[in-house]
């Protein structure tokens, strides 16, 4: 534990309350992140619309381990690249892009607490939003939700991976990095938000526009609180519910 509360680094926070980032990262690095998202949104926008025309498309693959594991593996790298690559280049520290560290059990407790509430608040609301619609999950996706105890298992990790990875890269990577080349972080934050909702084209247009509320959600905590923590465990808490609750 001693990882986790230790005095903070002598670094900004990640996202500074009322204040204009500097870039964490070259322009390039950032084109190049947000083409690949583009790109696969515009790939599973394709796979939700033959998934609809297609029942078929739909039903559950025979094993969704290896499906799982690609995933994982995907997220991970892509931390990688963001870090390793961008975040580095940029003088940044993915501690100070995150926050900094807890530097009391106070600090952890209260991450902890806020970050359950604004999963509660964003499962009621995502909860909501479908009995409006009249839509749950999308077709591509239904099938792929996890039934059996390994399943569950890696879907548990693979919440946990999203909700620190994509917290990361979206709330932190690119928000950061809009603002400072707008010079504004409510620009930013929208930006980001819409990224990260076309991000998921797969699960469809419906879907994709629940995700990008999120996004603003999860931004606005971010930018309020000066850490990513509280959003990293809202996000893999409702990413878990939102696939076990269903089985």
């Amino acid at each position: 534990m001693s990882a986790i509360l230790s005095p903070p680094e002598p670094t900004a926070p990640a996202l500074p309350r009322g204040a204009v980032c500097r870039p964490v990262a070259p322009g390039w690095h950032t084109a190049l992140l947000a083409a690949l998202f583009l790109g696969l949104a515009a790939a599973g926008a394709a796979f939700q619309r033959a998934a609809g025309a297609r029942p078929g498309l739909a039903q559950r693959p025979p094993q969704v381990v290896p499906i799982y594991l690609s995933m994982l593996t995907a997220e991970w790298g892509l931390l990688l690249y963001v870090w390793r690559v961008g975040l580095r280049r940029g003088g940044t520290t993915l501690s100070a892009l995150i926050g900094g560290r807890w530097s009391s059990w106070r600090d952890f407790v209260r991450d902890t607490g806020l970050g359950v509430v604004l999963c509660a608040g964003a499962t009621a609301l995502m909860s909501g939003m479908e009995r409006l619609s009249g839509h749950g999950h999308a077709a591509s996706i239904e099938g792929f939700l996890p039934q059996r105890a390994l399943e569950i298992a890696l879907w548990v990790l693979l919440s946990l991976s999203a909700g620190f990875v994509e917290e990361a890269v979206f709330r932190g990577y690119f928000q950061r990095q809009f603002a400072a080349w707008t010079r504004s972080p409510s620009l930013a934050l929208l930006l980001q938000a819409a990224l990260f909702a076309v991000s998921h084209g797969y699960q469809g247009a419906l879907a994709c526009s629940k995700i990008a509320v999120f996004g603003v959600l999860f931004g606005l905590v971010a930018l309020w609180r000066g850490s990513l923590r509280p959003g990293m465990i809202a996000h893999a808490l409702t990413d878990i519910v939102g696939g076990i609750a269903r089985i």
